[in-house]
């Protein structure tokens, strides 16, 4: 978010400046014209038709241009510097209408420092730790301008952290004994950060580079197509009748586009300009308006399949696939919508609002049926796609591809057609007031299209296995064909005639979509880069080791302490963060500290979780005051006091904090262990109940306002619900203790994707003497050879003992701690004789029914309220 951002912090706003935090959330805040307009234009061009070059099989193909990852970076990098100069001015009073000079100056400096890697590549490789006078300069040039750049983009929060971290590298001898490191000189520090892929140029870049921008783009392009105004107007359709309809639209709409969404702070601009005029004028008082749209927005973060761009780092720094992730991070963000949903519906009791009313009255049972036939339509169509398409996949093999595209084609000619028989849908202006609800049939039938191109995404992923940057490189194409047809189709079929403004106009919407993807990228491509100074420092001082030590010390041993801590330093890296940059932060320096404690308490999870819980709490970030970006941006456009909306946006959050240590404790969250359909469905209903009593014990109102004895059996319940085996594990033992003898059988019957339990003591390589646990993920079925070879890990068996011969380097063995000459001294096994724990629901839901009992008897005795009136002075 830049600087104009985070100071609207004023109650009454222009439209001028609200257009300007708008405009400036996505797109940078110089608007120049002229030449300089025509060659930003020309690079954010240039910058798009690049990653989709790399993205594409065609450098391969042709053997034109084929460059290897660090070369990719650089060339990454320097598009991103050059924009961020060129289009960011520098402080408040500069000049919006032109580029200034220095600035011109400062970008060309920048993408040369950027692409120095890209055109001295052999000249590195061949005197690596040796960097001459001009490797220097340009690596000390390098990192100023970076910073300078992400002053511009990104505020000052991320610049002080890399320079705080930047301090620590080369004066790490004077720290506090804890944290103390000898020091490194300029030579190594810079060559670290700059010269190699260490540090700027590192994972983080390497997966913007790869990965995100493409996804970014698609999101810009569907964008430009309309399938954010589709969203909006789809949810207003469907719900907006309903009590505070606006609100629930607004939930809805912030997750549909927060699922292409980078940028927390851009999905509150983009639903928030429509969605909170509309709540105000259903009767939410400004500050709820605004912290309804920043829940939702921020929520949007952690809906796969783009999570802020998180989920790609994940797959980096976790070592699963993109599809593993997408699956572990569904329910819970799931979860939290429907608690925020459900927070928005209490708040409407409370206040008895009603919702919008509908141009002809249409009766529920119709309405009902309308929107399930709609929906299971889509459902039905999906399934027949997916499974219809799998096996023909089996069957023609390669040759699935271009039959699918041709299906696809055909479906989407014929969709235009069917949708040109509805109007065209428009999107308001800020500030007009929607009189009457959309027609629902009409408007979702009007752009069914836009949903193809997810379906083709999904397709190249799941389907063809294709890596995430393929699969979005032919859905990006799909799309952009889309983009430049769907105006004649309509015209065509429509019979307006004049097909040549159509198709200009298509070309105008695809130019204008690649240029506003490639601007998107700006402070993500600026992020990752000025976060790979932090990871850059944790691996060439070692300071994660200290966090670690830190965090035991101050907790004391106490797991719930530990955690607590780890959630509120997240909130503090986190604040003024871009999600991208956030998650490399909090990941790289405290996801350690949970695994590490965590491993010596018996809290063994899988590492998806740990890389969750510390995502979700770096995101709180956005909410909480005083840095919560953005609550600033919801403020403005609510005309309400941002600390204000802040507070009461992170009441509404607190459902979402919640969940990472629900999850940390009970995996099945995540989809992981799940043995059956049956067991599905109970763990998802029962985590969706304890969620929605959170909420209702969190906001006072269940059905009707909460005792203070009724408000803590919800939150019982609420824990009970999450935490199921809490209670068991007083009565009955959570694991049997197996020998180690029974290791290699034990690892060769365990289930596809199934994990072991382990106990492990040994001598770091530091000399520190270690015994902690690790949860060893097994993946597919196999020898316990290979089994274990998949991960990284040899063992040999030296009588009863059993020792690791070797950890590969990278693997995910190495990952979780374990070292060369770490003996595995117990093995633990789920108790055989323990009831399930789901038994546990029985006495928490009839607790649950008994506060309903009696909220709905108390209810009864009280007299009705008054509904909402607009044109009353309250």
């Amino acid at each position: 978010m830049t600087r104009s951002e985070k100071k609207a912090t004023t109650h009454e706003l222009t439209d001028e400046q609200l257009k300007q935090i708008v405009a400036e959330a996505d797109t940078g805040g110089r608007k120049p014209t002229g030449f300089a307009a025509k060659l930003l234009l020309a690079v954010a061009l240039a910058w798009s038709l690049f990653q989709l070059w790399i993205a594409s099989p065609l450098p391969f193909s042709f053997g034109i241009f084929v460059l290897n990852d660090t070369e990719s970076r650089s060339l990454h990098l320097a598009f991103a510097v050059f924009m961020a100069f060129a289009a960011y001015p520098a402080f408040k009073r500069s000049p919006r209408a032109y580029v200034p000079v220095v600035d011109w100056i400062l970008a060309i400096g920048g993408a040369f420092c950027a692409s120095y890697l890209f055109f001295y590549y052999a000249e590195l490789s061949g005197r690596p730790g040796l960097p001459t006078t001009l490797d220097l300069v340009v690596a000390v040039g390098g990192i100023v301008l970076l910073l300078e750049a992400a002053r511009r983009a990104l505020g000052l929060p991320m610049v002080i952290l890399a320079v705080v971290f930047l301090v620590y590298i080369f004066f790490g001898q004077y720290m506090p004994d804890v944290i103390a490191h000898r020091g490194a000189s300029l030579s190594k520090g810079m060559s670290h950060m700059w010269l190699t892929t260490e540090g700027v140029f590192g994972v983080a870049l390497g997966v913007s580079a790869s990965f995100i921008f493409l996804f970014v783009l698609f999101g810009a392009l569907l964008e430009t197509a309309g399938a954010g105004n589709y969203f909006i107007k789809s949810a207003i359709a469907l719900l907006g009748h309903m009590r505070g309809g606006p609100a629930k639209a607004a939930v809805v709409a912030s997750a549909s586009t927060g699922l292409i969404s980078g940028s927390s702070i851009a999905n509150v601009v983009t639903t928030g300009t429509f969605t909170i005029p509309l709540m105000k004028s259903v009767g939410y008082r400004a500050d709820k308006a605004a912290s309804v749209e920043v829940a939702s927005s921020v929520n949007g973060q952690l809906m796969p399949p783009v999570m802020g761009a998180a989920a790609f780092l994940m797959v980096e720094y976790v070592g699963i696939t993109y599809v593993e992730v997408m699956k572990h991070a569904i329910v819970p963000a799931l979860i939290s919508y429907i608690a925020l949903f459900y927070i928005v519906h209490l708040e409407a009791m409370k206040m008895n609002l009603q919702g919008l009313p509908r141009r002809e009255p249409l009766p529920w049972q119709q309405a009902t049926v309308t929107t399930l036939m709609t929906v299971s339509g889509l459902i039905i169509l999906s399934a027949i796609v997916y499974w219809g398409f799998g096996w023909l996949k089996t069957v023609v093999g390669e040759s699935a591809f271009m039959i699918v595209g041709a299906l696809m084609l055909a479906a989407y000619v014929a969709i235009i057609r069917f949708a040109a028989k509805y109007p065209e849908l428009h999107m308001e202006k800020p500030g007009d007031k929607m009189e009457y609800l959309p027609e629902i049939g009409p408007t979702l039938k009007s752009g069914l299209h836009y949903l193809l191109p997810v379906a083709a995404l999904i397709w190249n992923l799941m389907v063809e296995q294709l890596s995430p940057a393929l699969s979005a490189f032919w859905a990006t194409l799909f799309l952009i064909f889309i983009l430049v047809t769907q105006r004649p189709l309509f015209a065509f079929f429509r019979g307006q005639g004049d097909f040549g403004a159509a198709v200009r106009h298509g070309f105008q919407d695809l130019f204008d979509g690649l240029v506003t993807g490639a601007r998107n990228m700006i402070g993500i491509g600026i992020a990752t880069a000025t976060a790979g100074i932090i990871v850059g420092t944790v691996t060439l001082t070692g300071i994660g080791l200290a966090m670690t030590e830190l965090v035991e010390v101050l907790s004391g041993g106490n797991l719930m302490i530990m955690l607590s801590l780890v959630a509120v330093i997240c909130l503090i890296l986190g604040m003024g963060l871009p999600t991208t940059a956030n998650y490399i932060v909090v990941s790289t320096l405290m996801a350690p500290v949970i695994v590490e404690l965590g491993a010596q308490q018996g809290l063994l999870v899988p590492l998806i979780a740990v890389h969750l819980f510390v995502f979700y709490f770096g995101l709180m970030a956005d909410v909480t005051p005083p840095v919560g970006l953005a609550s600033y941006a919801a403020a403005g456009i609510a005309k309400s006091d941002p600390i204000k909306t802040g507070f009461t946006a992170f009441g509404y959050s607190a459902r979402t904090a919640i969940l990472p240590f629900m999850f940390i404790f009970n995996t099945q969250l995540l989809l992981i262990g799940i043995t059956d359909g049956i067991h599905l469905i109970l763990t998802i209903v029962s985590a969706t109940i304890a969620s929605l009593m959170f909420a209702a014990a969190t906001q006072g109102w269940f059905v009707t306002r909460n005792r203070v004895h009724e408000t803590l059996i919800l939150l019982l319940v609420t824990f009970t619900l999450f935490r199921p085996g809490f209670w068991l594990d007083m009565v009955y033992p959570a694991y049997d203790e197996v020998p180690t003898t029974e290791l290699t059988r034990l690892i060769e019957e365990a289930p596809p994707k199934g994990n072991l339990r382990v106990w492990v003591n040994g001598l770091t390589l530091e000399g520190d003497e270690v015994s902690k646990g690790v949860l060893l993920p097994l993946g597919e079925p196999g020898k316990a050879r290979e089994r274990l070879a998949n991960i990284g890990l040899t063992l040999m068996t030296l009588g009863d003992e059993v020792q690791v011969a070797a950890v590969k380097f990278g693997s995910r063995a190495e990952k979780l701690g374990l070292e060369q000459g770490f003996n595995i001294t117990s093995i633990e096994l789920p108790a055989a004789d323990r009831p399930d724990k789901e038994w546990i629901f029985v006495p928490a839901l009839l607790l649950l029914a008994m506060v309903w009992l009696m909220q709905k008897a108390r209810a009864r005795r009280e007299p009705p309220r008054p509904a909402f009136d607009p044109n009353a002075h309250y």
